[in-house]
Formats: structure tokens, sequence, C-alpha cells
């Protein structure tokens, strides 16, 4: 995907990974009110960050690419060439996941 967007400060975009939802012993669709929220996501593009008192800048802790646990319900989620995407402030990134 050719992201569009470039974020501000210490702003971060990110693709939320939706789990799959599938039960024992038969298929059953939820309808998108009932399922949760997804929480985990990959990094698509990371503002400079933000600025200290005397101007310079303070680099994020995520990068580009990075698997990342968001708060349950951070960030604004937009639409971009038909995904969805969450654009967080880099404090309401709880965690980077390792591999």
């Amino acid at each position: 995907m050719s992201l569009k967007l470039r974020p501000l400060a210490d702003r971060v975009i990110v693709e939320p990974q939706e789990r799959e939802e599938t039960f024992a012993g038969g298929q059953l669709v939820l309808p998108e009110t009932a399922k949760e929220k997804p929480q985990q996501g990959s990094v698509l593009a990371v503002g400079p960050g933000r600025r200290d008192d005397d101007g310079d800048h303070i680099a994020l802790d995520v990068k580009e690419g990075d698997t990342v646990l968001f708060a349950k319900y951070a960030g604004t989620e937009i639409k971009i060439d038909g995904k969805k995407v969450l654009i967080l402030k880099e404090n309401d990134i709880l965690a980077v996941v390792e591999e």
C-alpha cells in the first residue's frame, strides 16, 4: 500500500490487525458491532517526533514495520484506499511486539 499520509509531531499511522473469528462446531458470523476492536497493528508511518522546550525533535521509540499493541479506544480511524488505518499519538502505544 502506498501511503499518502505524513504524520506530524509524535503521531503514528497504524494498520490494525483483525483477529480471526473462528468458533468450534460451525460458522458463526458476528456483526461488526459485536466484534472486539483490534489492539494490535503494524506501523505504516511515523512522524518526526515532538519538540522539547528548546525546539529540538525528540525521536519516537517506534519505527515503520514494528508490530505494536495500543490502547483499546486510542486514535482516530480513517479509511485510505478502502483500508482502515489509525492515527495515534505515540503515548497511546503500549508496547512493541518482539519476534
